[in-house]
């Protein structure tokens, strides 16, 4: 028997088995195919606003996806540094074949985890001890005391492309249709969602000097706080056909290229809209309203002259192009006259079609803050099982559900992070606390706290919990302490030194001068006032005294709303029997059956007069002897 078994070997699933195989459980890793571990069936990036922060929080915490975008990027720059520390996030495009192998390594070398290629058909409680059965197509069972569902877009899928459908759950890829039927038998209500992806055209027919060069960042720049720099020579040269910027010197990087759609192109996607499976009826799921199909931006917002195309090359040694922004399910023919209406791409070919796809998930009102499923004990689901959509949304899940399932079968306590603690948090208390129509995508603008959640900070924030779970060894942690004290140091420093800038008639502290707009850390010492730091260092210490006002009002905030948060709620209360509650606030907390007030307070429908009435009835019960 083993202890943990995950099904299913993309993001969430990879993060899930390395996290419970590293905390000691015995842990079976079954996918569909062990070619497509990891797989980036989609945008071949990593990283952007809220997503950045979530992988430099996985980092954080031990996960893994930080070191393989880090060993494998063709391109990295950091997003939003024309804006506050709060939105700026690093992005990176992928290898899109390495990030795979990278992480098929990862698996392999890690000890207590053991990796097999199969299709699961059904699974099974077993009612002498409570463990798990799971079955694959070709009738071989295995026993797990808990199981982790990390399904993806292969619950149920179908791949739409105009008037043609097949069952996949990417392309080239079975769908897991038997597995939805066992689900529901275990008794799990499934929803329905879509997504989809772009076309890609070949790098050797694009016409690049009629498009936007988007370079990467000059200076070095990585998601993981522990990555070694990579020399040039770890690198294959990139395909002659790109033209190439000035070279990095840092590292070799490949540009993105932007273009625009026009009026043509407009026109061509109007004209076949009678073809397109979106508006035929063709697509029942609902997909994401931030990642719209180039049909539905078309007919969303036809006051729009032009809309962004960005060519993303999808590796070193490959001339296949990623066509970000022109998601599509319309006809082949129609994607290409689409794609050919711009002038860089007059003979664009496509080598791979767009397509969109439909699948199964399972609204979250089923699930709890620890990822185990409510209806099936032992039972953990990440991913886009849960209604979201992302690798990074799909690897932070599939982390917590790994350290959750874990601790379950080691008797430790779960790990639910609070929203002001992480993204991951807020990420999570989102899916466990609202109804959700749609793909579940992350922003920074979920987060009331997040000044707080900034991703320079995240290894202050979580790194410690990493350590205390075992995911994170003693010199890392002691580096990261090291670090908390420098800054704290650093800060008294600034506040207790006193100087006249030149021209001016009084003093002020170097704290005081370093709140200038104008002024910067490196402004301070080019005046021979602070002392040299660890860059990491500076930045930190010149965010915390700019924002400090900003930054204390939150952490008001949150020691306010934190007795909430703590306040627990037993799993036994009847809603229905507290006098007072609204009807559909009761019939709202029975179904989540949130586990704090705080969460109750969140839940779509309940009011601030029912969390009173709640607190009441809580406060009843705990004084009763």
């Amino acid at each position: 028997m083993y202890d943990v078994i995950v099904i299913g070997a993309g993001h969430a699933g990879c993060e899930a088995a390395l996290a419970a195989a590293r905390l000691g459980c015995h842990t079976l890793l079954l996918t569909m195919n062990l070619d497509n571990i990891a797989l980036m069936p989609c945008n071949p990036s990593i990283g952007g606003p809220a997503k950045g922060h979530l992988v430099r929080e996985i980092d954080a915490l031990g996960g893994e996806m930080a070191r393989i975008i880090d060993k494998t990027f063709i391109q990295i720059r950091m997003l939003n540094t024309g804006k506050g520390p709060a939105v700026q996030a690093p992005r990176a495009q992928a290898d899109k074949k390495l990030y795979s192998l990278a992480m098929k390594h990862a698996l392999e070398q890690q000890p207590g985890l053991d990796i097999k290629q199969a299709l699961v058909d059904d699974i099974q409680r077993l009612e002498t001890d409570g463990a798990l059965s799971v079955t694959t197509d070709l009738g071989q069972t295995y026993t797990g005391r808990t199981v982790i569902l990390t399904t993806g877009t292969s619950l149920g899928g179908r791949i739409i492309v105009g008037d043609r459908t097949c069952e996949a759950g990417r392309s080239g890829e079975f769908a897991a249709q038997r597995l939805s039927h066992s689900l529901r038998a275990l008794g799990l209500t499934l929803g329905r969602l879509k997504t989809g992806t772009p076309p890609r055209i070949d790098a050797r027919t694009i016409d690049f000097s009629q498009t936007t060069v988007q370079p990467g960042s000059p200076t070095p720049l990585y998601f993981s706080y522990h990555t070694p720099p990579y020399s040039n020579g770890r690198f294959p040269p990139p395909h002659p056909v790109y033209p190439l910027p000035e070279a990095t010197p840092w590292r070799p990087q490949l540009p993105c290229y932007l273009v625009y759609t026009n009026a043509r192109t407009h026109q061509i996607i109007r004209a076949n809209l009678y073809r397109a499976p979106l508006f035929t009826g063709v697509i029942k799921g609902i997909g994401p309203r931030y990642c719209p199909s180039i049909e539905d931006k078309i007919v969303k917002f036809a006051d729009k002259e032009t809309h962004p195309f960005f060519l993303e090359p999808e590796g070193w040694e490959t001339t296949e192009v990623y066509v970000q922004g022109a998601n599509t399910s319309l006809p082949e023919d129609v994607q290409l006259d689409m794609l050919r209406s711009i002038p860089a791409l007059q003979r664009a070919e496509i080598v791979r079609v767009g397509y969109a796809i439909e699948y199964d998930y399972a609204p979250t009102s089923q699930t709890g803050a620890t990822l185990e499923s409510k209806v099936v004990p032992g039972l953990f689901l990440a991913g886009q099982v849960n209604g979201t959509t992302g690798y990074e949304e799909a690897a932070g899940q599939g982390l917590i559900a790994g350290i959750n399932a874990a601790g379950k079968v080691k008797g430790n306590p779960p790990l639910i992070l609070r929203r002001d603690q992480a993204y991951l948090g807020v990420m999570i208390d989102d899916l466990v606390t609202r109804d959700h129509t749609e793909p579940y995508r992350l922003f920074t603008s979920r987060a009331e706290y997040r000044l707080l959640l900034r991703q320079d900070n995240a290894d202050l924030r979580l790194t410690p919990v990493g350590y205390a779970l075992g995911l994170i060894d003693r010199d890392r942690y002691e580096a990261v302490e090291a670090k908390r004290q420098s800054i704290t140091t650093a800060i008294e420093r600034l506040r207790s030194s006193y100087f006249t800038p030149a021209g001016e008639d009084h003093s002020t502290s170097e704290a005081t001068y370093l709140r200038r707009p104008d002024v910067t850390y490196r402004t301070l010492l080019s005046l021979g006032r602070g002392v040299a730091l660890d860059p990491g260092v500076a930045g930190q210490v010149e965010t915390e005294v700019k924002y400090q006002g900003y930054i204390d009002k939150q952490m008001s905030d949150v020691d306010r709303v934190r007795r909430l948060e703590e306040w627990r709620i037993p799993a036994s209360l009847d809603y229905d029997q507290l006098n007072g509650l609204r009807y559909e606030a009761s019939q709202k907390l029975a179904r989540f059956l949130p586990a704090t007030v705080g969460q109750a307070s969140r839940v779509d429908g309940v009011t601030p007069a029912d969390i009173a009435i709640l607190l009441v009835h809580l406060e009843r019960a705990r004084r009763r002897p």
